[in-house]
């Protein structure tokens, strides 16, 4: 129960944060609540236009590609980055642990299992809320400000499709793959760490790594990152596109799009490992 409230109050206190709106200069002690309950409910209309407008053709496809490859392509890097440096810093510290115990040949198991179940995810997870939520909410929150996104609306395009619909599909779907990015780069650096070590063959090193491993395994965490991606998405178009302020609207937009993102894919994270848990193990 202490735990529950303890997630339950720093979710309110990063939702007031992340929605500065006169909250400290408004003297009724339940004005952050307030707006965490504001919040909450324009996140909902705004999940509802998304939607409505998606299922309603045509479908942007130039934009959706665009979108798509603006996400995937140009993350990759950073994701592999990220992925290379956790897998060598797991060969690291658990090589000395592992030899303690006697247990150095579960090495490449360690590292392997490590990052293809919950590391590797939750990497991919937070350096995308990174690298694509400020991206995507200091863009739309510009084009806010600029009021480029009432133009639309006066030329009869729904912003909510176009702009919105777009980029959180184009996050979830590449979620997966970006994750798929980050375990290969893990275990290849991890290998190589590994290997400068105490030399050992990529094969051995895999076949070490991956014995015992199944579909159950590899699936439904890198699947999980779908949600990562959708809560990204939603998160850092919302925030952008309630922009307020001008230019320093646009940077705590960004700001916000990025600190929300992370909190709520940790938060969700837990959720997904318990059911990943009861219906996969």
């Amino acid at each position: 129960m202490a735990v529950h409230l303890a997630l339950v109050a720093v979710f309110a206190a990063a939702i007031a944060a992340g929605v500065p709106n006169n909250v400290k200069a408004n003297p009724n002690p339940l004005g952050p609540l307030t707006e965490v309950l504001e919040w909450f409910g324009e996140l909902g209309e705004f999940c509802r236009r998304v939607v409505k407008s998606l299922f309603t053709l045509p479908f942007e496809w130039g934009e959706f590609l665009h979108q798509f490859d603006a996400a995937g392509a140009k993350s990759a890097p950073l994701i592999a980055l990220a992925g290379a440096a956790t897998g060598v810093v797991m060969s690291l510290q658990t090589r000395d642990t592992l030899t303690r115990f006697g247990a150095k040949s579960f090495l490449p198991s360690m590292i392997v299992y490590s990052l293809v179940k919950e590391m590797g995810p939750i990497i991919t997870g937070l350096v995308a809320s990174g690298r694509i939520g400020a991206g995507f909410g200091a863009e739309l929150g510009s084009m806010k400000v600029t009021e480029q996104i009432d133009a639309m609306e006066v030329s009869a395009v729904d912003p909510h499709k176009f702009l919105a619909g777009t980029r959180i599909l184009a996050c979830i779907l590449v979620m997966p793959l970006l994750t798929l990015v980050a375990d290969a780069s893990g275990i290849l650096m991890g290998w190589i760490s590994s290997y400068l070590a105490e030399p050992i063959s990529l094969q051995l090193f895999l076949n070490r790594g991956t014995n015992g491993i199944t579909f159950n395994d590899v699936l439904p965490p890198t699947l999980k990152t779908m949600v990562f991606g959708l809560i990204i998405g939603l998160v850092s178009c919302f925030q952008g596109m309630r922009t307020k302020g001008g230019t320093e609207g646009v940077g705590r937009s960004a700001t916000s799009s990025v600190v929300l993102s992370s909190l709520f894919i940790i938060l969700a994270d837990v959720v997904l490992v318990r059911i990943i848990v009861m219906f996969f193990s």
